[in-house]
């Protein structure tokens, strides 16, 4: 499983019958400002001490950020973790926007 996935890859797995987890890693006036439905608000800085309470090992789980540098790095961590199904989305909520959903602000 690679670790990236462009955001075509991300439209097609959220609108499939399981669809997996979106982490969303930015901060919370990022969120504010600009989020894709249904995902998951867990700041970067907050995930080395929620990731195992929260996250499920085995989930398909979709790491995303502003622009990617973030997620790729949240990603990778995770994978350390044992989170084997954690991927980034390349290109983040700023990709999205331009080439999915118009509809979510740029910042």
């Amino acid at each position: 499983m690679d670790l990236e996935i462009t955001v075509d890859q991300l439209k097609q797995q959220l609108s499939s019958a399981t669809p997996p987890l979106l982490l969303d890693v930015r901060e919370q006036w990022e969120f504010n400002t600009a989020s894709i439905a249904g995902s998951t608000l867990m700041p970067m800085n907050e995930v080395p001490s929620r990731a195992h309470q929260e996250l499920d090992e085995e989930q398909h789980i979709l790491v995303l950020c502003h622009h990617g540098a973030r997620s790729l790095s949240v990603a990778a961590w995770l994978r350390q973790q044992g989170f084997d199904k954690a991927q980034s989305v390349a290109g983040g909520i700023n990709a999205w926007s331009r080439s999915i959903d118009p509809t979510v602000p740029l910042y």
